[in-house]
């Protein structure tokens, strides 16, 4: 049967997912390899204090997408998508949208990115005696009731932006465990019931359990697509409705997918406009680290998680600078050549950077306790200003302050880790960020050949997932029918590449207190 007539059948699975730079949809054949896909890009904003997207960005931006999905059926195989065999959405974690009863959005979305939810955060661990980072969901709830916020009597519903889409296109509020355990603390199949009673007793004027979303695992039914929602997704018409929808993730789940990451001692590390590493874990950790979230897998295995809100933005933003100075003087290059091109060049530069160190900050980071970020850099007077320097201590801010939440589990709580797989756009230029990481994190790091496709790939995994799992756990699934035989490329920590990092980290560690005084500066 030829791709055209698969697509004609459904015979095809599609995954969406919103990242903070762009949205992205991959449809996947019977062999789970990519055939089409589309893709949008956006930015989020800073109003009124918080970072947001307002929902007309939300809604174009998913429209846009999925025209750009359809566009690319067309070109390719010249047949027009009008049905898919499932589908699932992931967008990033955590966050805030609260809505009424009339299902009407109270306040602008609140992004994970946000840290103004610090009071909040502190009181639930506190209260839990487990580790509450300011971006879930509960966080900013009960922020906003600290705060006595107008809207907070009004709550009928709280959902991430995921669980919103999903809603949107089956009618139904549930989102996947995996992104759950972003929202509130789970055990088991659900959230933890002894919590749910401690913030019962703490607000008991909100019946939390009907504000919170159906918790479903990976292979559970999570709804059908309406015809309203057949028609939201694809104004033109051309969509059925009917097709099945898997537990929406967010995007740590669809990165665990996306590199096989969900069995014990494995792990993987996500690195776009944030950084994250996902570790699977054979037991729970003996304490609470605000440094460490403890989250699921899509199917509910424990996982501790380093989130860091700073990864690739300050090294876009130089990168797009030198494009700028290569068309001034009438040798544009295109990006793929600028990140190649920067990026090996740095690869040559002195494993501590040379005395270069920098802090790639835009936005708060928690896990360095930074509350209002900036980026800086500064150098020793003996150091030279070499380009190769300065990008490697580029690349290296990257990844410093996932290493200072990874080095407690792996100093305190002695977690083992024996690989952790990379995905995610730091990742595309061959042997750069996955030598880095590895020498920082001082594991061996493997980049597979689906480096680049990201998490809207792992969503779709998840999607076929559900229909073809025949009974299979979500690690067998991946393990027999998609990732046999899948080509990876494995680097190990070298002892010079680690040791200069770590004297980049004591360098960084020093410096601290500017970046943190450098928040004040308006």
């Amino acid at each position: 049967m030829t791709t055209q007539e698969k697509i004609r059948q459904g015979k095809t699975f599609l995954g969406i997912e919103f990242g903070s730079t762009r949205i992205k949809a991959c449809l996947i054949g019977e062999d789970f390899a990519p055939v089409a896909q589309g893709a949008h890009d956006w930015e989020n904003r800073l109003e009124n204090g918080y970072w947001t997207y307002s929902l007309d960005d939300i809604h174009s931006g998913l429209q846009s997408c999925y025209a750009d999905l359809k566009r690319d059926v067309r070109e390719k195989y010249g047949v027009t998508l009008e049905t898919v065999g499932a589908m699932g959405i992931s967008a990033m974690m955590h966050g805030y949208m609260a809505f009424d009863s009339g299902d009407d959005l109270l306040v602008p979305f609140r992004t994970w990115r946000n840290t103004t939810t610090e009071k909040a955060a502190a009181e639930l661990t506190k209260l839990f005696g487990f580790n509450i980072p300011q971006r879930w969901s509960i966080a900013h709830l009960y922020q906003a009731i600290l705060n006595k916020e107008p809207h907070v009597p009004q709550i009928a519903h709280i959902t991430t932006l995921a669980g919103y889409i999903h809603f949107l296109l089956t009618g139904k509020r549930a989102v996947g465990i995996g992104e759950a355990s972003g929202m509130f603390p789970v055990s088991g199949k659900n959230y933890d019931e002894d919590m749910l009673g401690k913030f019962g007793g703490l607000v008991p004027d909100m019946d939390i359990r009907d504000v919170l979303p159906a918790v479903l695992s990976a292979g559970e039914a999570a709804g059908n697509l309406t015809e309203a929602g057949a028609k939201f997704l694809d104004p033109d018409g051309d969509l059925k409705p009917g097709i099945p929808l898997c537990p929406p993730e967010g995007d740590a789940g669809t990165g665990m997918t996306a590199t096989n990451a969900v069995l014990p001692k494995t792990g993987n590390i996500s690195a776009g406009t944030s950084v994250f590493s996902m570790l699977v874990l054979e037991k729970n950790l003996s304490g609470v680290y605000p440094e460490i979230d403890m989250v699921t897998t899509p199917d509910g295995s424990p996982v501790a998680m380093v989130h860091c809100n700073n990864c690739c933005s300050e090294l876009d933003a130089w990168v797009g600078m030198f494009g700028e100075f290569a068309e001034m003087i009438g040798k544009p290059l295109s990006k793929t050549e600028l990140y190649e091109t920067l990026y090996r060049n740095a690869m040559k530069g002195s494993p501590d950077c040379g005395g270069i160190t920098a802090y790639n900050c835009l936005s708060g980071e928690p896990v360095i306790g930074v509350e209002s970020g900036r980026p800086l850099y500064f150098r020793t007077p003996d150091s030279k200003m070499s380009l190769a320097d300065f990008f490697r201590a580029q690349l290296y801010s990257s990844a410093a302050a996932l290493k200072h939440g990874m080095d407690i589990l792996f100093e305190k709580e002695k977690v083992s880790a024996e690989q952790f797989t990379g995905h995610g756009g730091l990742f595309k230029v061959k042997g750069t960020a996955q030598q880095v990481y590895a020498d920082a994190l001082k594991t061996p790091v493997a980049v597979m050949e689906t480096a680049g496709e990201g998490g809207a790939w792992g969503m779709a995994l998840l999607a076929a997932f559900a229909v073809c799992g025949g009974g299979k756990s979500l690690a067998d699934f991946l393990e027999s029918q998609v990732f046999a035989g899948m080509g990876k490329d494995v680097l190990r920590p070298s002892s010079e590449g680690a040791a200069g990092f770590e004297k980049f980290m004591e360098r960084y560690t020093d410096g601290l207190a500017a970046e943190k005084a450098a928040g004040a500066v308006k």
